[in-house]
Order: C-alpha cells, then structure tokens, then sequence
C-alpha cells in the first residue's frame, strides 16, 4: 500500500512558477514509476508527465513540455514537478500517482497507465 500525498500549489500569476511536491509512504517507493495528472473544472482529468523508478525517463503531455519538469527523489520518497512559465489554462487540481513499474515505460503506458495509487491533489491556479 503506498499513500501519496500532494503540497506545494496556489495561486499565481500567469507566467509565474511553482514547484509541486508528491510525498509517498512506504519503503518501496523505487518500485514504482511516478505520475502527475490535473483536472480543470469540467474537463477530464489528464496526463501532464511521468518519470520512471530510476528518474532516467521522463515523459511529458505536448502542452507542458519545455516548461514543466519532473524529477524525483528516492531517498526522499519524494516526486516533484517543476511548473514554469505558468498559463491560466494550467489551473486545475494536479494529482501524483504511483505504478509498480520497473524499467523504461513506453510513452503510452505513461499516459494511460494504469496507476495503482492516487493522492488527493492540490490546487493549482494561475491567474492572467
């Protein structure tokens, strides 16, 4: 069982940054390949990035990439994502999720899973 808890958002301006951060239970947190996902009111919730148990791999959703960043920490059983040059149609709930996966992961099963473990999320708004 792996718990996952999320911190780190607010209120920005657009163009602004902010770095959220995904804290995981347990002792087998390099097992499993990391994932962060948002919301917006409304609207379905999405891929944003991924990173692999090692943090060798990452993978980005297109309308994110070159201005977010995923990294990890496994000492510190810790995922975090690196939000620059923030837009208001970033805002949204932003989730981590956790999948027992060892190796590389193929950019589809970044996107689409499935995760085994979800957080509760934390709100992120960016304001134009």
């Amino acid at each position: 069982q792996v718990q996952l808890v999320e911190s780190g958002g607010g209120l920005v301006q657009s163009g602004g940054s902010l770095r959220l951060s995904c804290a995981a239970s347990g002792r087998t947190f390099s097992s499993y390949a990391m994932g962060w996902f948002r919301q917006a009111p409304g609207k379905e919730r999405e891929f944003v990035a991924a990173i692999n148990w090692s943090g060798l791999y990452t993978y980005y959703a297109d309308y994110v990439k070159g201005r977010f960043t995923i990294s990890r920490e496994n000492a510190k059983n810790t995922v975090y994502l690196q939000m620059n040059s923030l837009r208001p149609e970033d805002t949204g709930r932003y989730y981590c999720a956790a999948r027992r996966a060892s190796g590389s992961m193929s950019y589809s099963g970044a996107k689409s899973g499935p995760y085994d473990y979800w957080g509760q999320g934390t709100q992120v708004t960016v304001a134009s």
